[in-house]
């Protein structure tokens, strides 16, 4: 290879490479448009809050999603009056927003059910959207009816702010701007690092949506008659549950529940002593 060559193959590689990183940030920005335009056209009113929200399922998906999912949620408990249990406390919390939404003249449109699973194992609740609620014996256990009550009236809080639909939602947007950083970077570890990013921003949701939660919880449990420094307990029962838990909570999609109890218990104050007053503990 003659010398004078050598600066003309350099110049062609430099060309080669300045062409690649422009299509590749062009395709880029094509991804980042198309995830942010979609995700903008998802915008929704929540029929209870009355917020804007960017879902992704209308609320009758979200109702036919949770009965279709339902029977895969696991076995219900065979203890009749336990389950019974549940089901009462969780209609007197229904029966409790029902009304206030009816004094203000908003039709809730979910139909709740409240099932106790029989798992002794795994001390748990959860709720699909749409209204299906679900309570582990692991959990059910080692909790009284106002506690009950606030762990129910937590996860009720799930389904009317559609936290479900909602991180759906955002995960596709966050999984397109992934995407789009893979593709600029051009090569494996840009990929891995904008998806780690993307982890982090997606757990932030979830800690804000638990707290959101936590919020109905008090009120709901409140209006049904049952004091919500019970939900105060529950965090106790959690944090006994987890053995104390050594992962960052900036790393965990949940508060750690002594904090959760801080919040909780500035929710409490919140509310008038008239409303406290008399309320079942």
């Amino acid at each position: 290879m003659s010398y004078s060559n050598q600066p003309r193959q350099r110049q062609r590689r430099r060309s080669s490479f300045s062409s690649g990183l422009k299509l590749r940030l062009l395709f880029a920005v094509g991804i980042v448009l198309f995830s942010l335009v979609s995700f903008w056209n998802k915008g929704q009113v929540n029929p209870v809050t009355k917020k804007v929200q960017r879902v992704d399922m209308t609320v009758k998906e979200e109702i036919m999603m949770g009965l279709q999912s339902a029977p895969q949620m696991g076995t219900p408990s065979r203890d009749r009056v336990a389950q019974n249990r549940v089901a009462r406390i969780g209609e007197q919390l229904v029966s409790a927003l029902n009304m206030d939404l009816y004094q203000r003249g908003i039709q809730n449109p979910y139909r709740f059910n409240f099932t106790l699973l029989d798992d002794r194992r795994t001390v748990n609740a959860f709720a699909l959207p749409g209204g299906q609620v679900f309570l582990t014996e692991a959990l059910f256990g080692q909790l009284n009816d106002a506690q009950i009550a606030g762990v129910l009236g937590h996860e009720v809080g799930h389904v009317i702010e559609r936290h479900g639909s909602e991180r759906m939602a955002k995960g596709n947007l966050i999984q397109g701007l992934v995407s789009a950083a893979g593709v600029a970077g051009g090569g494996y570890d840009s990929s891995r690092i904008a998806s780690y990013v993307g982890n982090v921003v997606n757990m932030k949701y979830g800690r804000t949506d638990e707290l959101e939660s936590d919020k109905w919880g008090v009120l709901l449990m409140a209006m049904a008659g049952y004091h919500p420094a019970a939900m105060m307990e529950v965090m106790d029962v959690l944090e006994k549950s987890s053995g104390g838990g050594s992962t960052p909570e900036f790393m965990s999609s949940h508060p750690r529940p002594a904090n959760r109890k801080v919040y909780i218990e500035g929710l409490i104050k919140e509310l008038s002593p008239e409303v406290l007053q008399g309320l079942q503990r």
